[in-house]
Formats: structure tokens, C-alpha cells, sequence
């Protein structure tokens, strides 16, 4: 089905490793890359949540030996032709952007251009946003951070990037007009993640993306949460079957469509396959179809059979839902095949995957 899509998704379609719990092993991550790069995936932006120095510790010498490795996979990254980021979330930076915040800031920055980053995002997210004057100070550290970075496409997280009223709940009622002060602050050649009409949206809609764009005064840039599958709840489900969404629509309505992963980087492969699938041929896309053709050609014919048949479990049961007598089951057939991705499931159901979506420390 596919020719080298490169050119067609360009820098529209990759993958943002933004989520909480294990991060993901260097060698996966190189190995996701390998994969989507044929299929048009062109970014790949690491933010995992549990790299405390991207997060609480931004202001913190930085590991060299994390470091390195970071270099090496932006190497990788260039090599197979895929714009490599980071996403830094300067920790509540912005209740006081004081000079030593700002020189914190500009370090870490050099530390991105060093590595040679193409895509620098900045986040806002998952932190209290109910102070005054919230979109006027972001707007300012993102203008210090534009003034201080030789990344080609900056992308900024608001605090508040769902309309739904959970971040409120969570973070602090947002201030009013926030979306439409933080648009009129931004230069425009900023562009702002959005996850829809809630964090875990499961498609979006024309009308929601249209209004997103007047409130802003730019097109959104799409943050999906799907598959990922962090938290308590979720990480008890495996995300496999395709994207539902209208790339149709995502097309025309938003700047750019950034992938948030599950917490099992082989298996993320099958859904992200249905969705660059969606891409090339929105008219005749089927997210049955594409889930069946992306499980083999992606894990490989007896793996990608074997999850065809189980992922009603694996998906809509979840590890509460599954009896004692088929985990078991499960477990013995995925143990007998030699995959990555059969070893991510027989460790998905012996429950190490449970994760409670709260900060990590930085695995090494």
C-alpha cells in the first residue's frame, strides 16, 4: 500500500512520546522510528513524562549519559530522514520568569541546539494555570524562547488544551478568554497542540476545529491521545484497533498531527499504521481493514494473527475483564513467539504496565 510517504505527510504526521509511566527503551525508540519513517512519519518529539529533567529538574545539569543517548537517537532520527524534538515543560516557570529562570532556560536551549533538534515543543500542560495574567506571561517565555532557539518549528502546549472541564477541575479553573489572549500573544509562526473537545478525544469534528482556530487565530496542532494508555485505568487496555478520526478533516483544519503512544512501543506501531493509512486515502479508509493489515505487516504475520483474533480482550475487556483461566491462555500462547511485541503483551498481562500517571523518576 505504501511508496515512501515522506513527502506527501511531510512535516505533518509524527509521533510525540508525551506520555506518564515506563518510558521507553532507546532501542525502541529507534525501532518505532525505522518503522513509521516509510509510512510518512516525519517527527518524532521526546517528552516522555518520566524524564524529570525535561519536567521538575529543567533547571538541573542534565545526565550526561542520558545525554548521550539522546544524541545518538537524534543522529538515528536525521539518518532515516524524520525531524527529531524534544518537549521541555520549564516547570511552572511562568509564576515567576525571573533571570535565573531565564538563564536556566537558555542553557537547556543550548543544550537542544547542540543536539541539533529540528522541533522544539514547550509545555504548559499538567501544572496550575489558574493565576492572573497566565496567557500574557507564557506568551513572553515563549518569545524568549523564539529569540533563543535555532529549531525550525516551535510548538507550544497551553495549560488548557481540551475544552474539557477536567483540566479545571484538576489545575485550576482557567482564566477567562485564556485561548483567545494566549492567540493574540503568540507570534504566529507558533504553533499550539490541542487534544480536542476532551484530553482523549476519540475524533474531531470540523465545527470543534474551526472554533478552536477562531479562538486561537491559527490552526490547532492535533496532540492525540491515541493509543496511549498511561494512568490507572487505561493502562489496563491495549489501544490497537485504527484511528477513527476524518484525516479529511485534519487536513484541512489543523497545522499538524503529533501521535501521544502507548506505553508498549512495538504494538503502538499497529495503530499508527491505520492512521497514516487514513492519510493516503481518506475517501476508501476503513479502520477494520487497516487495523487487520497493519497488525501483520507491522508485528509480523503470526503475531499480528494472534492479536486479530484477541484484541476484542485486549481492548474492550482489559486486564479486570479477562478471567483468571484466559490470562493464562493468552500468556502461554504469546510466550511461545519470539517478538518484542509478544513479550510487551505477556508483560501487559502479568500487570507491568500498571501505572498511576504521576511524575517518575528518570530512567537511566
Amino acid at each position: 500500500m505504501f511508496n515512501h510517504m515522506g513527502d506527501i505527510l511531510a512535516r505533518r504526521l509524527g509521533i510525540i512520546e508525551g506520555f506518564f509511566g515506563e518510558p521507553w527503551s532507546w532501542a525502541d525508540r529507534r525501532a518505532v522510528v525505522k518503522k513509521l519513517a516509510p509510512l510518512g512519519y516525519g517527527f518524532y518529539i521526546y517528552a516522555p513524562k518520566a524524564d524529570a529533567y525535561l519536567r521538575k529538574k529543567w533547571q538541573e545539569p542534565y545526565p550526561k549519559k542520558h545525554l548521550k543517548e539522546l544524541k545518538k537517537f537524534a543522529r538515528h532520527c536525521k539518518k532515516l530522514g524524520v525531524r527529531v524534538g524534544v518537549g521541555l515543560s520549564p516547570y511552572e516557570a511562568y509564576i515567576d520568569f525571573d533571570d535565573d529562570k531565564k538563564a536556566a532556560l537558555k542553557s537547556r536551549l543550548k543544550m537542544f541546539d547542540d543536539i541539533g533538534i529540528d522541533d522544539l515543543a514547550i509545555l504548559f500542560d499538567d501544572m496550575k494555570g489558574d493565576i492572573p495574567d497566565l496567557a500574557q506571561i507564557q506568551g513572553e517565555i515563549m518569545d524568549f524562547v523564539r529569540e533563543n532557539t535555532h529549531a525550525d518549528r516551535l510548538i507550544m502546549c497551553p495549560s488548557y488544551y481540551s475544552d474539557s472541564a477536567i483540566l479545571d477541575e484538576v489545575f485550576g479553573q482557567r482564566p477567562d478568554n485564556y485561548l483567545e489572549d494566549l492567540g493574540k500573544v503568540l507570534h504566529p509562526d507558533i504553533e499550539v497542540f490541542w487534544t480536542g473537545e476532551k484530553v482523549c478525544s476519540p475524533a474531531y469534528s470540523v465545527e470543534h476545529l474551526e472554533s478552536v482556530k477562531e479562538r486561537l487565530g491559527r490552526k490547532p496542532f492535533i496532540w492525540d491521545n491515541y493509543p496511549v494508555n498511561d494512568g490507572e485505568k487505561m493502562s489496563k487496555f491495549l489501544h490497537l484497533r485504527g484511528f477513527n478520526n476524518s484525516a479529511k478533516a485534519l487536513n484541512s483544519h489543523s497545522n499538524g498531527h503529533a501521535v501521544n503512544p502507548a506505553l508498549q512501543a512495538r504494538l503502538s506501531l499497529v495503530p499508527a499504521y491505520t492512521l497514516a493509512v487514513s492519510y493516503k486515502n481518506p475517501n476508501t479508509y476503513s479502520p477494520a481493514l487497516a487495523f487487520a493489515e497493519g497488525a501483520k505487516k507491522m508485528l509480523g504475520v503470526r503475531v499480528g494473527s494472534n492479536i486479530i483474533r484477541d484484541v476484542g480482550a485486549f481492548q474492550d475487556k482489559g486486564l479486570d475483564g479477562i478471567s483468571d483461566e484466559d490470562k493464562k491462555s493468552l500468556r502461554a500462547r504469546y510466550a511461545k513467539i519470539q517478538s518484542p511485541a509478544a513479550r510487551e503483551i505477556v508483560r501487559w498481562l502479568d500487570g507491568k504496565y500498571s501505572t498511576h500517571a504521576h511524575e517518575a523518576v528518570l530512567t537511566q
